[in-house]
């Protein structure tokens, strides 16, 4: 509990409704999509404003008092759990449109900005924010850049960090920075706004953020492929990128599109069921487009890769075809999932896979395992269902050791623990399979530098 004078001052600093103390917002801000640990924040505090945010992170280092940032809460690794007394600092209120610059094509936004609304003003302005996942919805801007969130268009788009043209921060000591204002070029040494994109709020709150926005896409064709094996995927996407500019290439497995078609009410893409499945977008720009997609999938059919398939004859066809795949996400959270979000370069991912998969099936011989991710840039989301007949402490325990053992395997093929969803708590402990300890410790050198008296998000990334 936060002793009186300090919640006199919070409340000077927002308001007394701004301030929240009751059980049932504790809990509600105090944790993301993981299960692993318990919300225990001390209280949770909504600014309204970047001075309002500056004020409560001067007065944490005063108090010693440790904040969590919290954007959507729809995290996967622990990056926003408040577990030991610290204060959440919600962004929610900051959520507006700042200014938009339509010659530049760049909007500028508060933190706390759904990532859906962000889309729908883009869209409105004949533009586009390309950026997109699951968590739409209820993922915010801030959360987004933070963790350097992904999705399903980095092989056209790049991930967050891509958009991000400037940024607004209060770091560790309560100084305001702002991040390279929107330039384009601008050669000046050290361009500290990519330190904090990807940083899991361990230097600083982002507090406002300049997006540079695409043109819009032409009308998108989606095509499904079932495919025999992890091999055959390889090929495919091989086969389609080399002819055709493909905005995704996606793929998940026949268990994956079971859960969803049973528990979304989806309709399979065709009769036939096989071991994987593709999902590939690409633009028809012009009238031969469908014609070579044609030529390369019997391509693939007559080289015994594909097995059957589907093409979109119509944006709501495209749409459909769309949420057998984004809705997995979604859906496996019934299962309490073991998520392991790793990835490896493309050319490493057949031999990679191979030797995952046997990993898999010799320690995990009695859990239900579900594959899916974004092949195109060689992620891959491993989900280990939790089953009924064990706790969560039981399940985690379990999964743990063979959480090591697919470090190793990065390690040696020179992946990431982690391609879109940050580290957080669930796998700092496995970070250094991918960063080397002269990298460490210059990414503590670095926190100390922004974060002087350790109190922006401690415990996440490393201790």
């Amino acid at each position: 509990m936060l002793p009186g004078p300090i919640i006199e001052q919070l409340i000077d600093i927002v308001g007394e409704s701004r301030l929240l103390l009751g059980d049932d917002d504790l809990q509600r801000f105090g944790i993301d999509r993981t299960t692993l640990w318990k919300a225990a924040p001390c209280a949770v505090v909504l600014p309204g404003s970047t001075a309002e945010v500056q004020a409560i992170v001067r007065l944490a280092n005063q108090c010693n008092l440790a904040i969590v940032p919290s954007g959507g809460r729809t995290g996967l690794s622990g990056g926003a759990v408040a577990k030991d007394g610290e204060l959440v600092v919600a962004l929610d209120r900051i959520n507006q449109v700042i200014e938009f610059n339509p010659m530049d094509r760049s909007v500028t936004v508060g933190a706390g900005m759904i990532t859906a609304k962000l889309q729908e003003f883009a869209e409105q302005q004949g533009l586009f924010y390309p950026v997109d996942f699951a968590s739409s919805g209820s993922s915010q801007i801030g959360g987004n850049i933070a963790t350097n969130a992904g999705g399903i268009k980095v092989i056209k788009y790049g991930m967050t960090r891509s958009c991000v043209a400037g940024l607004n921060v209060i770091n560790g000591a309560g100084d305001i920075l702002e991040l390279n204002k929107g330039l384009a070029k601008n050669n000046t040494g050290y361009d500290l706004r990519h330190l904090f994109i990807g940083s899991e709020g361990t230097l600083g709150l982002i507090c406002e953020a300049t997006i540079q926005l695409a043109r819009p896409p032409v009308e998108p064709c989606v095509m499904v492929l079932g495919v025999q094996d992890f091999a055959a995927i390889m090929d495919v996407l091989k086969c389609f990128s080399a002819d055709l500019d493909l905005t995704a290439f996606e793929f998940f497995s026949q268990q994956a599109l079971d859960k969803v078609t049973a528990h979304r009410g989806h309709a399979a893409p065709f009769e036939t069921q096989t071991p994987f499945y593709a999902l590939l977008e690409f633009e028809k720009t012009n009238d031969t487009v469908l014609d070579k997609a044609m030529a390369l999938f019997e391509v693939c059919v007559d080289n015994g890769w594909v097995l059957d398939g589907v093409l979109s004859q119509s944006l709501t066809q495209a749409q459909n075809l769309w949420k057998l795949r984004e809705d997995i996400s979604e859906t496996l959270w019934h299962w309490q999932p073991y998520k392991n979000d790793i990835s490896v370069r493309i050319s490493r991912m057949p031999d990679f896979i191979k030797e995952v998969d046997q990993l898999v099936a010799r320690q995990y011989p009695d859990f239900e395992i579900v594959w899916y991710g974004h092949i195109g840039d060689g992620n891959l989301h491993l989900n280990i269902l939790k089953p009924e007949a064990l706790s969560v402490d039981q399940f985690h325990a379990k999964c743990v050791n063979v959480s090591s053992e697919i470090g190793q395997l990065l390690a040696k093929y020179e992946g990431s623990v982690s391609a879109e969803h940050g580290v957080g708590l669930l796998k700092k402990d496995y970070l250094h399979y991918s960063r080397s300890a002269v990298e460490m410790d210059l990414m503590r050198s670095i926190k100390r530098a922004f974060d002087p008296n350790h109190i922006m998000n401690p415990g996440k990334l490393f201790d």
